[in-house]
């Protein structure tokens, strides 16, 4: 892989690090999801892995 590459694997993944992070906070605080989260949450589960991008 190129160094573009990896770099951009690397802002992604502290991107998603920091969005687990936020997620568990929220979680830890209120002890359960928003409707808007949940709605979210339902949508992502019903797409299926191939409509998801690839590198």
């Amino acid at each position: 892989m190129t160094e573009l590459i990896i770099k951009h694997m690397h802002e992604d993944l502290e991107t998603l690090k920091r969005d687990v992070s936020i997620i568990k906070h929220i979680l830890s605080e209120e002890g359960e999801l928003s409707e808007a989260a949940k709605v979210r949450l339902s949508k992502a589960r019903k797409t299926s892995l191939s409509e998801y991008e690839t590198l």
